[in-house]
């Protein structure tokens, strides 16, 4: 469901408490605001709960009372609260090497609107795709990785992310490892994208090796980096039925049209708040 331009995002979690739905509701019943989509869930093995409201606003709405007002209500819950306002648009960074279908895909959905985001910066080992990021208007950095001092290549990396106020880095099949202490400062703002012929296919040409094996479902995961290779918290997944009709080309390009829905469909969400990192495991709302 896509948001209205209108209405406000206000997110939560908290320990399973009795009144969990009640404090928050009731909050937005008695400031005046409309409730226009509400999710939560409660997660009963880890005695987690997270839920989900967009609203309208009354007029006169401050948003300064509000979040006081509302800091003062969930207290005693211990519950830990955002609040997005309408148009927020997050400040994004993609990295990529030299495959371009998901850069396309994400430019091209940003630019029609479809992904509200402000990408900052494309960063790249390799200066391929510096075209098509300057055509969008948007700064190119190339640093060219030195696999004996990966440290250093990582660091100009961040500092770009720090630098731009990037709440989200996209890994729009950017083909290298990061390392456990990028991973650790990335942790639940950075989106990775790999096929889910993983781990039966590793190395190179993967669905090549999969028509050797006549696999009969193509896919690809969206998913938070960690420091386990390919293993972060799921965010979205997609799938399509092949047979023996398919070759391995044709495997190859059904793959990049799932790779690049599947990601704009994790990022969207992470954009409208709908995710929620719960230990090794996500909450999509």
């Amino acid at each position: 469901m896509s948001r209205t331009p209108d209405t406000w995002i206000l997110t939560a979690h908290c320990p399973s408490l009795l009144g969990t739905v009640d404090v928050v509701t009731r909050f937005l019943f008695e400031q005046g605001c409309y409730v226009t989509e509400h999710h939560s869930f409660d997660d009963r093995e880890d005695n987690r709960f997270f839920i989900r409201v967009e609203f309208r606003a009354p007029d006169g709405f401050t948003e300064a009372d509000f979040r006081a007002g509302l800091a003062q209500r969930v207290a005693p819950f211990a519950m830990q609260t955002e609040l997005v306002a309408p148009g927020y648009r997050p400040k994004v960074v993609i990295m990529v090497s030299k495959a371009d279908h998901c850069l396309h895909d994400l430019l091209y959905r940003q630019r029609i609107g479809q992904l509200p985001m402000d990408v900052a910066a494309v960063v790249s080992n390799h200066p391929d795709l510096e075209p098509l990021a300057r055509w969008h208007g948007i700064p190119y950095h190339h640093f060219p990785l030195d696999p004996n001092d990966k440290p250093a290549q990582e660091a100009r990396v961040l500092q770009v992310v720090e630098d731009s106020g990037a709440e989200l880095v996209i890994l729009a099949r950017y083909m290298q490892v990061l390392s456990a202490e990028l991973c650790q400062r990335l942790e639940g703002r950075a989106i990775n994208i790999h096929h889910s012929l993983l781990p039966g296919f590793k190395g190179a040409k993967p669905y090549h090796q999969a028509w050797e094996k006549g696999v009969k479902l193509v896919g690809a995961t969206a998913h938070f980096i960690n420091n386990d290779l390919d293993e972060g918290p799921i965010i979205a997944q997609g799938v399509e039925p092949v047979d023996h009709a398919h070759y391995p080309e044709d495997l190859v390009a059904k793959g990049r049209d799932i790779e690049c829905l599947t990601l704009a469909r994790a990022v969207g969400y992470f954009l409208e708040r709908r995710v929620f990192l719960n230990g090794n495991r996500s909450v999509v709302l």
